[in-house]
C-alpha cells in the first residue's frame, strides 16, 4: 500500500503578547497497518478535527493508531475522542510528564491517567509503525518528543515533526525557541530532520518543501476569525 498523509487540521504559530493562539497541526497517515492520526490538536480544535475525518469519509471510530508527539495540551487534549485506537507515546515523555520543568506549564492536568484509559503503548528509541513509516526520538522541545519519517514513494522523505520543529524560524536558524530540554538536543533534533527530509511537517506552520537547497512552503499559515 502507498504512504500517504494529510494534514487535517492546519496549524499556526500567531502569538498574543501573552500567551498564543497559536493550534497545532493534525496529519493522517494512510499506510498498511490502517489509518495513523500524528497528534490530536486540543479542544478548540475539535470541530475542526472532527469534519477534517469527514472529509475524508472517516470517524474517530476509523483511525486505528494515534501516535502523541508529545504530551503538551494542544498536541494531545483531544485524545478522548479516540478511545478505540492504539494510543503510542514516547517512554521518556511518560516519564517526563510526572516531573516536567519547571518553566513548563503545558503538560494538562491528569493526562497519564486520560492515557492509561486507552490501548497505551509506551515507546523506546527508533521503530517501525508500518512499511515506510518509522518513529525517532527528536528532544529538545521536550526531553521525550518524538517524530514520524515517512519514506513516500511520490514527495520522498517527509518527516512530521511535531514541536520538534514548530516553525520556519527554527528551520532557518538551526535552534528551538522553546526548550524544556537541552539547547544541544534541540540543534541536534532540527539538523537531523534537516538533513533527512525532503518535507517537514512543523508542529505550528504550513508544510515546508526542500527547494534548491533550502525550505519553502506554499501554503498560507492563517488563523481565520469570526466575531459572533
Amino acid at each position: 500500500m502507498t504512504v500517504d498523509y494529510d494534514i487535517i487540521v492546519r496549524g499556526n504559530n500567531l502569538s498574543l503578547r501573552e500567551g498564543s493562539l497559536g493550534l497545532a497541526n493534525v496529519t493522517l497517515v494512510t499506510c498498511d497497518s490502517g489509518p495513523v492520526l500524528f497528534d490530536v490538536g486540543h479542544y478548540c480544535n475539535r470541530p475542526t478535527l472532527l469534519a477534517g475525518l469527514a472529509r475524508l469519509g472517516m470517524t474517530t471510530a476509523d483511525v486505528k493508531a494515534v501516535f502523541l508527539s508529545h504530551l503538551h495540551f494542544d498536541h494531545c487534549n483531544n485524545i478522548d475522542l479516540f478511545p478505540s485506537a492504539k494510543v503510542l507515546v514516547s517512554r521518556r515523555e511518560w516519564d517526563y510528564v510526572d516531573a516536567p520543568h519547571a518553566k513548563d506549564i503545558f503538560v494538562p492536568w491528569l493526562v497519564r491517567e486520560q492515557l492509561q484509559k486507552h490501548d497505551l503503548e509506551l515507546v523506546d528509541g527508533e521503530g517501525r509503525i508500518c512499511d515506510r513509516v518509522h518513529y525517532f526520538p527528536a528532544p529538545g522541545h521536550t526531553p521525550g518528543s518524538f517524530a514520524l519519517r515517512l519514506d513516500t514513494e511520490t514527495v520522498g522523505c517527509v518527516v512530521i515533526a511535531g514541536d520538534a520543529m514548530k516553525y520556519v524560524k527554527e528551520a532557518l536558524c538551526g535552534r528551538s525557541d522553546m526548550t524544556f530540554d537541552t539547547e544541544a538536543a534541540a540543534v541536534a533534533t532540527i539538523a537531523r530532520i534537516l538533513g533527512m527530509a525532503d518535507r517537514v511537517v512543523p508542529g505550528h506552520f504550513p508544510e515546508l518543501i526542500k527547494r534548491d537547497g533550502g525550505y519553502v512552503w506554499d501554503e498560507p499559515a492563517e488563523l481565520p476569525l469570526l466575531i459572533r
